[in-house]
């Protein structure tokens, strides 16, 4: 089950996605935490950095800033902020395992370029 909500719902806004596979391990690791998934989630942001220019950054919070908007997919809240949340509209929160690559990763339509590393973008 999916939902958005937020102060000012933008019923135009397409959200994020966020995988199964990412969902678990996120939901795994706020419970490693001691955290409850019904009120803390993860926060996905864009901040200034990178060859390319931005970079996304990612930590956990016990709960959203009033002015964040907040998606739930398969038992995760994903707090995103006004300033981020346009540059991540669309995108798709994926989690993949294996001896190289091993962590989460944002599939983003709105990226125009990514430097070589693929640590950060352009949009």
């Amino acid at each position: 089950m999916s939902s958005t909500t937020e102060a000012d719902p933008d019923p135009g806004e397409e959200g994020i996605e966020v995988t199964e596979a990412a969902a678990e391990e996120a939901v795994s690791l706020l419970e490693d935490e001691d955290m409850d998934t019904d009120v803390s989630g993860l926060r996905l942001f864009v901040q200034q950095g990178g060859c390319a220019g931005l970079s996304y950054g990612m930590r956990f919070e016990f709960e959203p800033d009033d002015d964040d908007t907040v998606h739930e997919h398969h038992g995760l809240r994903v707090f995103v902020d006004p300033a981020s949340i346009d540059y991540v509209e669309g995108s798709v929160l994926d989690f993949e395992g294996g001896l190289q690559g091993e962590g989460f990763h944002v599939q983003n339509p709105n990226v125009v370029s990514e430097c070589g590393c693929g640590e950060s973008f352009r949009t």
